[in-house]
């Protein structure tokens, strides 16, 4: 069975309008044509996607059940079009963006002003959150996910390395001392982001340990990465960061590393992760290249030398 694209975005458009001669004008064709197009396209699939009256159209059934698949189809040759760098050049639509608070404050928010004025007829719909929830669920087209891909009803690219690494202020560690290995930080008070659970710990020279706040002197429990970040620079004990936290402290002297031949042992990737079963639009398209292209090519915290 062959389908003409031209006629699926006829009916999509007639069966949000409700009128084929409008959807017709919409898409540059005479209300004949329209009607020809469309009487085709339901030759082809074998029903009645539509109902006429000399006073109205209104969906069938058929058409009712044929209209989201109709959707995807155009979808996947929008997207495959627009892979291929031809298609309209014009894409629009709402973005449902979802990424964690910490990394969007620091590298996201600052550059949206140069994608809206690339792609003006997106709107990015933001949830903005340190606390993981489930994508698909929610509705999302997009997330940024700073754990390793396990879910196989996900699909994702890489957008960068994500290296965990000891650190504390300089006060903190002129007061309490500077553990000189892994065993030493019971003696501490350590900062545990969302869950006291021990994180596995690994060297250059492959010894592994643990960063383990629930055995520590003392420990504070927080789920937001900046508040973790400001408590360690506060002086209040010794975290794992995310190396694109804490990589501008470091480098003015604001935090110092521990245990600098440690970092953590999990293979954690930013990934941007869309649902397996969704078709790559467009707009989803545009936003993870774009983000590829300013964040993920050049990381800044990756050049830094520690």
């Amino acid at each position: 069975m062959s389908i003409d694209t031209d006629g699926l975005r006829l009916f999509i458009l007639a069966a949000d309008m409700l009128n084929i001669s409008a959807a017709g004008r919409e898409l540059g064709m005479a209300p004949a044509v329209s009607s020809a197009k469309l009487a085709k396209l339901e030759h082809s699939v074998g029903a009645e996607l539509l109902h006429r009256t000399t006073r109205k159209v209104s969906l069938s059934l058929e058409g009712a059940d044929f209209l989201p698949f109709a959707r995807e189809m155009i979808a996947q040759e929008d997207a495959a079009l627009a892979a291929l760098g031809k298609g309209a050049t014009h894409i629009s639509g709402t973005l449902r963006f979802a990424a964690p608070s910490s990394f969007a404050q620091i590298y996201i928010a600052p550059i949206l002003p140069k994608f809206l004025d690339q792609y003006p007829d997106i709107t990015l719909d933001l949830k903005l959150s340190d606390v993981q929830f489930d994508l698909i669920e929610g509705s999302y087209d997009l997330a940024l996910r700073n754990a390793p891909l396990v879910d196989t009803s996900l699909k994702g690219r890489k957008l960068a390395d994500d290296t965990r690494i000891l650190c504390a202020a300089p006060a903190y560690l002129d007061a309490q001392g500077t553990p000189e290995t892994p065993s030493d930080l019971t003696s501490h008070k350590l900062i545990a982001f969302r869950h006291p659970g021990a994180r596995p710990l690994k060297s250059s020279s492959g010894e592994t340990a643990t960063f383990n706040p629930g055995a520590a002197q003392g420990q504070l429990i927080m789920d937001d990465g900046l508040s973790q970040k400001q408590a360690t620079l506060a002086g209040a004990g010794i975290s794992l960061n995310a190396l694109w936290s804490v990589h501008e402290e470091l480098r003015t002297g604001d935090l110092v590393r521990v245990l600098p031949d440690y970092e953590g042992a999990e293979a954690n990737v930013l990934w941007l992760i869309y649902p397996k079963s969704n078709v790559v639009s467009p707009k989803v398209r545009v936003f993870m290249d774009f983000l590829i292209t300013e964040i993920g090519r050049a990381p800044p915290w990756e050049a830094l030398k520690i």
